[in-house]
């Protein structure tokens, strides 16, 4: 029986062995294909969300820019089919450099905007998104303190030591810093400490349905005292329902953000008011 035991021992191939996952590592592929060809002929773009005044939601503190990438047909291609398996890669990079790109002409083009623009702490150092905050930098007096650069909790945890040392770096240089996803992941208050951000925007699932939820009032509210203790400025995110929103401007948050005040838009109301003026 030797020929039975060998075919018993063969490897067998991945694709044979389980075809869903090789199904979905295909189909990861060929995403990934079609978002770095979308970065090499500029099919991306941001689309810009409000952040409000808690106690005045109809002043706008600052905006969100989200970035947004298209297949060759126009569709946005999800990013949940894409940002996890390109955020350890330089694809990651390539998006974190067009979104910063996109912000800072944004900021340039529009003396009174004040944008958040995401990365991650892998980016620093990447030479072309160094280039391109120096250039952007450059373009403006003011765009400098009109930027604001957000870097998740589970990033920033990545690799502590350089975030903080990048992050004083550019406050010295009038940029300013926010947390974001806070309480989603492990932050040691060490860390939290060292880091100085300037903004801790405080991850969706405390905030859906707070008005209601006894435990998640406690969690934050716990979440709203770290931040006073390290003076920083407070965002919840994922702001849905108007009690949410009645709840956390009474507990003190300073600025909310969400669809109760607006989607994500490629064309935001300054922009169209930019473009009526020069018509």
């Amino acid at each position: 029986m030797p020929q039975l035991a060998a075919l018993e021992t063969e490897e067998i191939p991945p694709e044979l062995a389980d075809p869903v996952s090789a199904a979905v590592a295909a189909r990861d592929r060929q995403t990934l294909a079609e978002v770095r060809e979308a970065l090499r002929t500029r099919r991306a773009f941001l689309a810009y969300q409000p952040v409000v005044q808690a106690a005045r939601p109809d002043r706008v503190a600052f905006w969100e820019g989200l970035i947004r990438i298209c297949d060759s047909t126009g569709r946005v291609i999800p990013a949940r089919d894409f940002i996890g398996v390109a955020e350890t890669s330089e694809l990651g990079r390539m998006i974190d450099t067009v979104a910063l790109e996109a912000g800072l002409a944004a900021l340039a083009a529009h003396p009174g905007l004040r944008l958040s623009v995401n990365m991650s702490a892998r980016s620093i150092g990447y030479p072309r998104w160094t280039r391109a905050l120096d250039e952007g930098l450059a373009a403006g007096a003011t765009v400098a303190e009109r930027l604001i650069l957000e870097i998740t909790e589970s990033s920033a945890m990545l690799m502590p030591d350089l975030v903080s040392v990048f992050m004083h770096d550019l406050q010295r240089r009038g940029i300013t810093f926010a947390l974001d996803d806070f309480g989603a992941g492990f932050t040691s208050f060490r860390y939290l400490r060292d880091f100085t951000f300037d903004i801790v925007k405080i991850d969706g699932q405390f905030v859906r349905g707070v008005h209601g939820d006894a435990d998640n009032q406690v969690l934050m509210q716990a979440l709203l005292s770290i931040a006073r203790h390290f003076d920083m400025f407070t965002v919840a995110e994922s702001v849905e329902d108007a009690r949410d929103a009645a709840w956390l401007a009474a507990e003190g948050v300073d600025c909310l953000q969400g669809y109760l005040y607006g989607a994500p838009t490629r064309r935001p109301v300054w922009d169209v008011r930019a473009e009526r003026r020069r018509a």
